[in-house]
């Protein structure tokens, strides 16, 4: 059976030799270039700049277009994870070719906004790529075999094995675990902003409050029977926050998989404006 590929590996890591080729290639060719008498080193204004400007900028043009490659399904032009591949390699390569484009001169100015705005989405989608290659491990890790739905369910069946054990206690205790069923279920795990889905777990969870207001709570006035009563209780109280953490670890996972792109995305726009400004600025009033 064919394993599966990551797409840092993607034939070979195709993509990473290109992209070290690139690299390799200007570097060379920026030290060997001797900019003209009236400059004391390469410029953006030169041949060579020209030339890594050019390169740079149909890079960027054509890593925009990995969002179109991912929804043309019956494409023809290589698979999803190869243009993902270069997406990452050339990417970064852009580091490289930009840096000596610009030959390291930066300003308060629309040139130097074009490269920390590419700085910014290449360092997104450093942050995107760990995402998509060690999240799904911990999510795997976390999820125990089971899924979202199965461990839901597990919590609904707990809520009420604590609501029947509760019946066998104290009028308190009984409406202490009826209030934090009401609540928990009033601020279910899949609830909520994206924001919360981030924070993870919840140290306050109703379910894992009024646990810790029966364990602090005294057993001198139980009889034998509710004690045990209520140290099932408090056991299986201690069962739904272990699976309502695991169900928040998960969406936190989901989240941070998902939260680059909110930058990312938008950057790249910002960059493709800020690189047009910088084009026609050069061209025309240079």
């Amino acid at each position: 059976m064919r394993q599966h590929q990551s797409i840092l590996e993607f034939k070979h890591g195709r993509y990473f030799k290109v992209a070290l080729l690139l690299c390799v290639a200007a570097i060379g060719v920026y030290c060997w270039h001797e900019p003209p008498a009236a400059y004391l080193k390469p410029y953006g204004g030169t041949w060579l700049g020209y030339t890594l400007g050019t390169i740079g900028a149909v890079l960027i043009l054509w890593l925009m277009l990995l969002g179109v490659r991912k929804r043309s399904y019956q494409s023809s032009l290589g698979s999803v994870q190869g243009w993902t591949s270069a997406h990452v390699y050339l990417g970064t390569s852009l580091v490289i070719v930009a840096s000596l484009h610009c030959a390291f001169e930066f300003g308060w100015n629309i040139h130097t906004l074009a490269y920390v705005l590419m700085m910014l989405v290449i360092a997104s989608g450093f942050f995107g790529m760990y995402s998509y290659l060690r999240y799904p491990e911990y999510m795997t890790a976390n999820l125990a075999g089971e899924t979202l739905e199965t461990m839901l369910l597990k919590v609904a069946d707990l809520e009420s094995k604590c609501k029947r054990i509760a019946l066998e206690l104290p009028d308190e205790v009984n409406t202490l675990v009826m209030d934090a069923s009401k609540r928990a279920a009033e601020k279910s795990a899949l609830q909520g902003s994206f924001r919360r889905q981030l924070a993870g777990v919840d140290p306050k969870h109703p379910m894992r409050v009024a646990r810790d207001n029966l364990l602090k709570s005294s057993t001198l006035k139980l009889s034998a029977a509710q004690t045990k009563a209520q140290e099932q209780l408090v056991g299986e109280m201690s069962r739904i926050v272990t699976l309502t953490d695991r169900v928040r670890r998960d969406l936190k996972f989901r989240a941070l998989m998902q939260v680059w792109l909110y930058f990312h995305v938008p950057l790249s726009f910002a960059l493709l404006a800020a690189l047009t400004a910088h084009i026609i600025s050069v061209f025309y009033f240079w």
